[in-house]
């Protein structure tokens, strides 16, 4: 699957709004059969499209915790590191990096020692300064409409056309522009292999 279609983009929507979707309810919307679906639905996972089916819980049902946003203010050579500590921390729900280098996240922590437990996760020293902000309400609506949708090549980024390639390589999918950036990824993939042995 090198391009998504009108039918591929309303079916992405759809599973958006309700992962659990049946098959049949997805057909009947799209106006295909289930098993067309089906076969739809497997190709956009085999492309990457969809990486997986998740549940989307509502952690305040399950544990107490104050949510809240902090935004740190990190040196350049810090930004990926400190990124890494937040997104392995079990309080943290959602981790952005802006284009400052500033790295953004909301979490659920204890309402007396949001401090302590900010330390306990990052180390502060690395830190060049920090806000915490209480969040009044979280609503998380994603939508496939305001995005274009387009695979990237993984050799160059340029986006995937119809005359462009899949294949797996190394047990994974790849999508590639033309024949050339093809051949380019797998004569490197393959020294790098060579060179790890």
């Amino acid at each position: 699957m090198s391009t998504l279609d009108e039918i591929d983009l309303r079916i992405l929507e759809l599973l958006v709004e309700n992962g659990r979707r049946s098959y049949s309810d997805i057909a009947e919307a799209v106006d295909l059969s289930p098993p067309a679906v089906s076969d739809r639905i497997e190709r956009l996972q085999e492309s990457g499209v969809i990486r997986r089916f998740t549940v989307d819980l509502d952690r305040s049902q399950l544990r107490a915790g104050v949510p809240v946003l902090v935004t740190l203010e990190l040196s350049a050579d810090s930004v990926e590191e400190i990124r890494d500590d937040v997104v392995a921390a079990d309080a943290v729900e959602h981790v952005f990096v802006t284009a400052e280098g500033d790295v953004v996240f909301h979490a659920r922590l204890r309402a007396n020692a949001v401090r302590e437990h900010l330390d306990r996760l990052i180390d502060l020293s690395r830190v060049d300064d920090y806000e915490i902000t209480i969040v009044g309400d979280v609503e998380w609506s994603p939508a496939v409409g305001g995005a274009e949708f387009a695979l990237s090549c993984a050799e160059c980024g340029n986006t995937v056309t119809s005359e462009g390639r899949s294949e797996r390589i190394g047990g994974e999918r790849y999508h590639f522009c033309c024949p050339s950036c093809l051949s380019q990824f797998r004569e490197r993939y393959e020294q790098f292999e060579a060179d790890a042995v």
